[in-house]
């Protein structure tokens, strides 16, 4: 059994498979010696455990150099970790929560990673730092034609008042996907744009039944499909209001195309962010469905119960993202799950700090670029909004 892992040249065979399972097996062996010694010996076992994980992360550095080695990109560098800017000032505990998060979905090299990670005691900053320094290495990500800088921008999780039926003041409809749309993508075809899914009575007839909600501004609606998913607070016939979570499930295959661009493009604003459209659409309301037009592009959405409110959406690695530490990637260029040393110096944010890749866009393309998971509300969307700033990257490799 051979697989080319995530096209980046690096084969899996039986003999890694086995490896990795044995990685695994030694963790757990680990935790049950550990239950019985504090069982006999009370307070004693601390040292005894503190030697037995030294020993078995030493055991398990010295099999994993004489595996073979994840393959990397001809256009990640390898370098040091004192060339990371910012890297030392770094919480190492933040970062050691976010990797054990993004472990639930590990892939490659970071499945034997993942297994040292849950299996080590580092309960300090310090010890987080070492375990990292030891077991990662970092490679510096250029793009295609060797430049180092790229392109941050940000996103966030809106959220929005809805109707579960129409009714005066929310009358834009938000749509769940027909089995026609669904298939759209594997049968390489197209669908009907914005201003005919919005027009059209054939159309309409077509998504009869599809509503999952009615909004109140159409441009909410659109910030919707752009982010790609939103939670909710839909209010029902009988009053009752209630948190729903909707995400992507399909579109109808046509193109993106920026309004802020086109506004831009025709000097009708100066101000791209949301702000600066919504401003516009306030002085030309009779102008805006035009303007929406602009974009054929058309998002439908299926719902998720609310668990937690405070958590983020899921990602494309399928997992809730993390505020400040998922961004989405180009998966072509990065694979999700990649921890990433993220730089960005601008007028909004200054960043130096370790994200993950967790997660991609349709905008995003290329090495050097990334979309900041900026998090849920108005507030987040403000930031997101306005986030255009240069990008340098590590990605931070197993050994």
């Amino acid at each position: 059994m051979k697989k080319q892992f995530l096209n980046l040249g690096y084969v899996v065979t039986k003999k890694d498979v086995l490896c990795v399972h044995l990685y695994c097996l030694w963790a757990r062996i680990l935790g049950l010696v550990q239950m019985l010694f504090c069982t006999l010996l009370g307070s004693s076992c601390i040292k005894f455990t503190n030697t037995a994980v030294v020993v078995l992360v030493s055991l398990l550095t010295l099999q994993a150099q004489s595996a073979p080695s994840l393959g990397v990109p001809n256009n990640w560098v390898l370098t040091s970790w004192n060339e990371l800017p910012g890297w030392h000032e770094e919480s190492s505990a933040q970062v050691w929560r976010a990797l054990l998060a993004s472990c639930e979905k590990a892939q490659g090299s970071y499945v034997v990673f993942c297994a040292l990670l849950r299996a080590s005691n580092a309960t300090n900053e310090d010890e987080q730092r070492l375990f990292l320094m030891t077991q990662l290495q970092p490679f510096r990500i250029l793009s295609t034609s060797g430049e180092p800088s790229g392109l941050l921008t940000g996103y966030y999780e809106p959220v929005f008042a809805a109707s579960r039926n129409k009714q005066p003041g929310f009358e834009v409809p938000i749509y769940a996907p027909t089995q026609e749309i669904l298939n759209l993508r594997k049968n390489n075809l197209r669908w009907y744009s914005r201003q005919e899914i919005d027009t059209s009575p054939l159309v309409q007839e077509a998504l009869k039944g599809k509503e999952i909600a009615w909004l109140a501004d159409p441009l909410d609606a659109l910030a919707l499909q752009i982010q790609g998913s939103g939670k909710l607070l839909i209010s029902a016939p009988d009053g009752a209001k209630n948190w729903v979570k909707v995400v992507y499930a399909a579109s109808n295959e046509l193109a993106y195309q920026s309004i802020g661009k086109t506004l831009l493009d025709k000097a009708e604003i100066t101000d791209a962010s949301w702000a600066g459209i919504r401003a516009w659409a306030t002085k030309n309301p009779d102008r805006l469905k035009t303007l929406i037009w602009s974009n054929p592009r058309y998002v439908f959405f299926r719902q998720e119960p609310v668990v937690d409110p405070l958590m983020g959406p899921k990602g494309a690695q399928g997992l809730p993202l993390m505020a400040g530490r998922s961004v989405a990637v180009d998966p072509s260029s990065i694979p999700y799950g990649t921890p990433l040393w993220l730089v960005s110096e601008g007028p909004l944010l200054n960043l130096h700090k370790c994200v993950i890749a967790q997660d991609t866009g349709n905008a995003i393309t290329g090495t050097v670029r990334a979309d900041y998971f900026v998090g849920t509300g108005a507030e987040a969307g403000e930031i997101a909004g306005h986030l255009k700033q240069s990008l340098n990257l590590w990605a931070l490799v197993p050994r």
